[in-house]
């Protein structure tokens, strides 16, 4: 017995990057074992009174030899216990939209859809502020919208990273420094004159060897990390901020952290986790569409894609079988 269909609720196909993108790299490897694949694309999902939710499934093909790197085969409504597995991928931000479909995804699950990542686990973990349940690994961090408290952290810390909450892919991250005459302005940009929580951190040198992503699939830690590296002049090492991704095996200490969260992750009904790590440090529990499976892939040659469409199989086929 087989997974009859893996479907990601994913943003429009036509702003994905093929040879980037690790939802691609789900499906195309969900594609290699025989498996329907399909998109359920931004504000596809619905529910209506005396029916299960459902949404517009678009069924493809993926070649990425060719362009476009995918092909619309059919497209038809489902309920979405019908399906033989959702993947929520949709990107942040996190705003009422998404936790929206959150609500579309858990109300499914309850009609015996099964989702990965869990939806409520997704919007109870949010990717900056979930370090706080694991102090041991973190750095001095303050979370705070109080402009005076977050710069009188600059008094113990005198070099910190600020950031807001809801942010991806670098954005609005800011290395502020005591004494700075920018501070005052940086502050009230990332609050929003006191109306909005930022995290405000000790800065962590060992970024200059990369912001490790350590990806974790059904708790068990994949052994490869992309350590991402950030260009000259820069603090952030993300991709999306001109970093270099370089495929690296995990060290000990990515080891501890990942085996530590590993299995507290996967019994919340996290699937794929990517954690994000600094030196000794972990800055991120990343949940909603963790990326850089084909960077892994391409580097190392390790079937990331392949182990978590394995993974979804065993956990949709092992409940069945139930």
């Amino acid at each position: 017995m087989s997974l009859s269909s893996f479907v990601c609720v994913i943003d429009p196909l036509h702003s994905l990057n093929p040879k980037k993108d690790s939802s691609i790299a789900m499906l195309e490897a969900a594609q290699a074992k025989g498996i329907r694949i399909g998109v359920i694309e931004d504000g596809g999902l619905w529910w209506a009174q005396g029916q299960p939710v459902s949404a517009k499934v678009v069924w493809i093909q993926i070649d990425r030899s060719q362009k476009p790197w995918y092909t619309v085969l059919s497209e038809d409504t489902q309920a979405l216990n019908s399906l033989g597995a959702v993947i929520m991928r949709k990107d942040p931000p996190f705003d009422a939209e998404f936790v929206t479909s959150t609500w579309l995804l858990e109300q499914a699950e309850r009609e015996g859809a099964r989702v990965f990542n869990k939806p409520s686990a997704i919007r109870d973990h949010n990717e900056k502020f979930s370090i706080a349940q694991f102090p041991q690994f973190v750095v001095p961090t303050l979370v705070s919208r109080n402009a005076d408290q977050l710069r009188a952290f600059l008094d113990t810390w005198p070099d910190a990273i600020a950031k807001p909450l809801d942010g991806m892919g670098g954005s609005s991250i800011f290395r502020m420094t005591k004494g700075d005459p920018n501070t005052g302005v940086i502050l009230e940009t990332l609050t929003q004159h006191g109306q909005k929580t930022a995290m405000i951190q000790r800065y962590i040198p060992e970024i200059v060897d990369g912001d490790k992503r350590v990806l974790l699939i059904n708790g068990e830690p994949v052994p490869y990390c992309l350590a991402r590296l950030p260009k000259a002049g820069e603090h952030r090492g993300n991709l999306a901020a001109g970093g270099t991704g370089r495929a690296q095996p995990l060290s000990e200490t990515d080891l501890a952290i990942a085996r530590t969260l590993g299995p507290v992750l996967k019994a919340r009904g996290l699937m794929l986790v990517g954690l994000d790590v600094i030196g000794s440090n972990l800055t991120e529990v990343n949940v909603t569409s963790p990326t850089c499976f084909r960077e892994i892939m391409d580097q190392t040659g390790y079937d990331v894609a392949g182990q978590f469409v394995s993974a979804i199989e065993a956990a949709v086929l092992g409940e069945s079988a139930c």
